[in-house]
């Protein structure tokens, strides 16, 4: 069966914001959140079909990102303000306890969720920030307010589109980089994007580890080992300090699931069944 025959793009609202996501599998499977970061629900795509054979999952895009409606200011744009994001479209989707993936700002997202939230059952981690891994300098200089103002969405289309190549081993075709940077042809989504980027503080990451530890929620990361923005070390790091975690390092980059998307769904797999 094709992945168009099996994923599905919805709308949920959410405190009066219409919000997009993808969804596969059984309404009745177990849920499964996954989370974007600065790119959105579409890096979730080459897992999704094998993941829903288990799971409902269900590839969130937060507000003023992907096909979501809305906006993100910097205020807005935090990792506690997003994981807020995430628990009212739990909410408004009738989930209450749930398994997350995450990936990039995401995983900082999932972690302050699985710190603070009681309602993560299990993590998956994916090239995700954590500890003090980022921002790269790339997002950094975006924490300047007067780059942001200069920056015009087509300046940001034409750096997403440039550093696309960056982000997986194969070589993506036109089509592929075309997908990926689609949403921010739009001046709200360019803003959004900028917004988070603007938003990114490793402190949010930092604070949290305690509480992370003592929540004790079973966390699997899978690594694409060759990434050059979130460098597998930190994640050998969090496999050895955190809790209850343990570390699957696949061949791959930034965005693994476009370079080993059967190896990734098996790690996932393996660790959201309870292996």
């Amino acid at each position: 069966m094709s992945v168009k025959a099996q994923v599905v793009r919805k709308t949920v609202e959410v405190k009066g914001t219409p919000l997009s996501y993808l969804e596969a599998g059984r309404p009745d499977a177990p849920p499964l959140l996954l989370l974007h970061g600065t790119f959105w629900s579409r890096v979730w795509q080459p897992v999704l079909p094998s993941l829903a054979r288990e799971f409902r999952c269900l590839a969130l895009d937060f507000p003023g990102f992907g096909c979501s409606e809305g906006e993100l200011d910097v205020e807005s744009a935090n990792i506690p303000s997003l994981a807020r994001v995430v628990e009212d479209a739990a909410d408004a989707l009738g989930l209450n306890d749930f398994a997350v993936a995450a990936h990039d700002i995401g995983g900082g997202v999932a972690q302050h969720l699985a710190a603070y939230s009681g309602r993560v059952t299990r993590l998956v981690l994916v090239n995700a920030v954590m500890f003090d891994s980022w921002p790269v300098p790339a997002v950094a200089r975006f924490r300047d307010p007067i780059l942001r103002a200069d920056t015009s969405p087509e300046d940001l289309l034409a750096a997403r589109t440039e550093s696309m190549q960056l982000m997986t081993e194969r070589h993506l075709g036109a089509d592929e980089v075309d997908d990926y940077v689609s949403p921010w042809r739009s001046p709200a989504r360019a803003r959004s994007w900028m917004a988070m980027a603007g938003a990114a503080d490793p402190r949010y990451t930092l604070d949290l580890l305690p509480a992370l530890a003592a929540a004790s929620v079973p966390t699997r990361l899978v690594w694409g080992r060759d990434d050059d923005f979130q460098k597998v070390s930190f994640a050998r790091r969090y496999a050895a300090e955190i809790p209850s975690s343990d570390l699957v390092e696949v061949a791959g980059k930034h965005i693994p699931m476009e370079d080993s998307p059967e190896e990734i769904a098996a790690a996932m797999l393996d660790h959201l069944l309870g292996g």
